[in-house]
């Protein structure tokens, strides 16, 4: 996969890209990373970026010379899928990471000031995405977050490849929780299930776990979770004890 990212804050990009997962998934050969400033497609003295919006107001705008220049020029070899990064845009989740996938050329536009000039959405963007209901400075840290979660689901790029599936949202619901030596700390005990090492209790352990945790802290999942047969009985089991509890 390629991966470009437009911004008039490069650095805060490039530098985020050289650590952990971004950078061995880049040593892997299964990404490659490209950072872009439109300062350098604008065309006047003082390589203006932004200009004041028409109809008044305050902040500024973004203007659609600069970018457009930058993102034709990125994208003039092939067909890419072309990001947004916007408070307006598609809701970002594991599900969306998971379509991004299956393209091979992914270009970022990150946002700043009031916003871009419309005219750079209408012609250009393919996609719009939002990584929340919240306004940030500027879009560099939402498209980092996309690229993390995007490329850590790339084939070779994590040592284990059943980890990715492992996840919360991955089968819909959160992850169950994890544990590590020691075996007791500050009077906290690591449950014997996971200490005795009986494989099948141990996987029943933590899928009854994911449903439980999955029940307490976000419920609305289960609208869509693929539960099996032995999930719903565990399920039951989860309500019934809690219901339990509550009388005593």
């Amino acid at each position: 996969m390629r991966i470009d990212v437009v911004t008039i804050f490069p650095e805060i990009v490039s530098q985020a890209l050289d650590f952990s997962i971004m950078a061995r998934a880049q040593d892997a050969g299964a990404v490659s990373f490209g950072v872009h400033n439109p300062r350098d497609f604008a065309e006047d003295a003082h390589r203006m970026v932004d200009d004041a919006p028409y109809g008044g107001g305050a902040g500024m705008v973004m203007k659609p010379e600069p970018l457009t220049a930058c993102i034709e020029a990125i994208a003039r070899d092939d067909n890419p899928a072309i990001i947004l990064m916007t408070p307006q845009g598609e809701r970002f989740d594991q599900e969306t990471a998971r379509r991004l996938t299956a393209q091979d050329h992914l270009v970022l536009i990150c946002g700043h000031y009031e916003g871009t000039d419309e005219r750079v959405r209408e012609s250009l963007v393919t996609h719009e995405i939002s990584i929340g209901d919240y306004v940030l400075t500027g879009g560099e840290l939402p498209a980092l977050v996309v690229i993390d979660a995007v490329v850590r689901l790339l084939p070779g790029v994590r040592g284990d490849s059943t980890s990715a599936a492992r996840d919360s949202f991955e089968d819909g619901l959160l992850e169950h929780p994890h544990y590590t030596r020691p075996p007791e700390f500050r009077g906290m005990r690591v449950p014997d299930t996971l200490v005795e090492g009986d494989h099948a209790d141990v996987d029943r352990w933590r899928r009854r776990m994911s449903l439980q945790r999955t029940l307490r802290r976000r419920p609305d999942l289960f609208a869509r979770a693929p539960l099996s047969d032995d999930d719903r009985d565990l399920l039951a089991e989860i309500v019934l004890s809690g219901t339990q509890k509550r009388r005593r």
